[in-house]
């Protein structure tokens, strides 16, 4: 999972999967409260704690006091559609913190499906719902989330 996460971030974050990993794993261990009746809602926090790393890490970097104001440059050596905008990151936590004030159930698929790789059959099942349902959820929170992207860049 911590993999995944990272190569969807796009190389935005210079840290290894497994100093991800033993960070997620601090962060959990230091929530003596958290109580994860079952499988869905541990990775579902699990993912949530890993976008919130990468996130800070990416705000890290984006700080002036860190030489945010400029940006390094060279030949892209991976395909266009895994790059990923450190900005693009950052607006993507927002709307997905918007649609979990709103709708924290649509937050959670994303969480399963985006940061955690899950197919919409493997969430359906950890969800107890039929993969038609998840569909039709998945689709709703695209559409949230689109919503909440086209807003932030003034569209």
């Amino acid at each position: 999972m911590a993999q995944r996460e990272l190569r969807r971030s796009g190389g935005a974050v210079s840290v290894s999967p497994t100093t991800l990993l033993h960070e997620a794993y601090l962060d959990l261990s230091a929530q003596q409260t958290a109580v994860f009746p079952d499988r869905p809602r541990f990775m579902a926090y699990a993912s949530r704690v890993m976008r919130g790393l990468i996130i800070d890490l990416v705000r890290k970097r984006q700080a002036v006091k860190r030489g945010g104001q400029f940006s390094i440059t060279s030949l892209p050596t991976q395909a266009a559609d895994a790059w990923a905008d450190d900005s693009q990151l950052t607006s993507i936590s927002d709307a997905l913190d918007e649609l979990a004030a709103v709708d924290p159930e649509l937050a959670q698929l994303v969480d399963l499906k985006f940061f955690c790789g899950f197919s919409l059959v493997e969430i359906a099942s950890l969800r107890g719902v039929s993969e038609r349902t998840a569909q039709r959820e998945w689709e709703k929170a695209r559409m949230l989330l689109y919503h909440a992207l086209r807003e932030d860049s003034g569209d």
